[in-house]
């Protein structure tokens, strides 16, 4: 097969899943972020009585990946059980909503008591006195997410700093099946028994756990922000090997950087940056299951991407695992007309999309040199301009300038391939914050 019959094929496979993603979640992706009234569960009531009176603009403070289904949740997810999950944002606002998300459950999820508060740190689940505030869903406190579903909470009032973590709670009192989670938080958050979702003290919360569940996105009114830039990856977007609990995935430098140079008075864009890595994540092969644990990067782009809040550009991290969970070798071309179709899908929405060169993995037990040939020809392609409308170039930013093949000795965490806190902080360091600003071209 031809390379552009090759392409026109998985563009034809990609619309068609496209169209599928759709359809099953429904909801808050027709939400473009520009409502001044408040996101409402279902889209049903145009206005809400709970919704801030003050103008802004809906941005993306945080968000994750809706990753796999928790094994050992299939018969009774976490009936009975307050689940507070901890998130730190990039942007302040107002006020603010959530997303919810059933994707794996296998029957409909019952949400009968959701807040929002400020976390009042010192390593627990406690919130800072006054800040607590239960959610309503289309005006009611139940709301029932049917399976593969997801849905957006009304607007609740809360003054939410940026750089600071938010507490969001969840109570089930019925069984529901897979619970929706992402395992690699690298953030902590807590369990407990029974309703205490209200709760201010941490004293129920007597289980930690280092998993995000439900939750997939923090929208807030922003004043001080005027669009989201989303990251699709893999683990090292995720985070992994960044210390817990300290916010040092290469995105929150990222995020630091763009809050800093608007304090500055430069002219840089005023955006939340949300985070939609997925340990394990590649371009064109999902995992097993239906629907599919780690789905494709294409199969996902459409819900994780361009279903966020007012989203102004992409940000594209993926190919190492294309290359290195390949049973074979596996084919450039394929993985660089996979990043094509995602480019292609954010320019059909006047999406600007900035992507990563492969970061070298030399030392990786999984090191070949003709997978090291691989990473090389995509590497090229992305660095001719022929894959993305902008480049950062991670590979040449933290490799070892006398051994290419493998990353520098302070950004490598120990297993050659992911970066330490340095390495991360590196790749934040080196994003150019002018390849945010701006449309897609008429032309790629």
């Amino acid at each position: 097969m031809t390379r552009g019959r090759g392409y026109a094929l998985l563009a034809a496979v990609v619309a068609t899943i496209v169209a599928l993603s759709a359809a099953l979640y429904a909801g808050v992706a027709a939400d473009d972020g520009t409502s001044k009234s408040g996101g409402l569960a279902g889209g049903r009531h145009p206005h809400n009585p709970a919704a801030p009176a003050s103008a802004g603009t809906w941005v993306g403070t945080w968000a994750t990946a809706p990753a796999a289904a928790e094994p050992g949740t299939g018969a009774s997810g976490l009936a009975g059980r307050s689940v507070r999950n901890v998130v730190h944002t990039t942007v302040g606002g107002t006020s603010a909503r959530i997303t919810l998300s059933n994707l794996y459950g296998r029957s409909p999820l019952t949400i009968t008591h959701a807040s929002i508060a400020l976390a009042a740190g010192g390593d627990s689940a406690a919130a800072v006195p006054g800040t607590m505030r239960r959610l309503t869903f289309t005006g009611s406190p139940r709301v029932v997410i049917p399976a593969g579903g997801q849905v957006t909470s009304d607007a609740a009032r809360l003054a939410v700093p940026h750089d600071a973590d938010v507490l969001v709670t969840t109570y089930s009192p019925t069984p529901s099946g897979p619970v929706t989670y992402h395992p690699h938080a690298r953030q902590t958050s807590y369990l407990a028994d029974g309703d205490r979702a209200a709760d201010i003290t941490p004293a129920a919360y007597t289980e930690r756990t280092s998993y995000w569940r439900y939750l997939t996105a923090l929208d807030v009114l922003s004043n001080e922000a005027e669009g989201t830039v989303v990251v699709i990856g893999d683990s090292i977007t995720d985070g992994i090997s960044s210390t817990m609990d300290a916010d040092r995935r290469w995105t929150d430098v990222l995020a630091a950087r763009l809050r800093a140079a608007v304090a500055a008075g430069r002219d840089a864009p005023r955006y939340g940056v949300v985070n939609e890595g997925i340990s394990g994540n590649r371009v064109l092969t999902p995992g097993r299951g239906r629907p599919a644990d780690n789905p494709s990067g294409i199969e996902r782009f459409p819900r994780d991407v361009l279903a966020r809040a007012n989203v102004k550009a992409v940000v594209i991290v993926l190919g190492v695992n294309d290359i290195l969970r390949h049973p074979g070798v596996a084919d450039p071309e394929a993985i660089l007309d996979g990043l094509r179709t995602m480019t292609g899908q954010a320019h059909a929405r006047g999406l600007r999309v900035v992507g990563a060169t492969v970061m070298p993995f030399g030392g990786h037990r999984g090191y070949t040199a003709a997978r090291e040939a691989v990473r090389q020809r995509i590497n090229a392609e992305i660095r001719a301009g022929r894959v993305f409308d902008a480049v950062v170039d991670f590979d040449k930013a933290l490799r070892d300038p006398y051994d290419p093949r493998r990353l520098r000795s302070e950004y490598d965490c120990g297993d050659h391939l992911h970066p330490s806190d340095r390495g991360y902080a590196r790749m934040g360091e080196v994003f150019d914050l002018e390849d945010l600003k701006g449309a897609a071209p008429a032309e790629l």
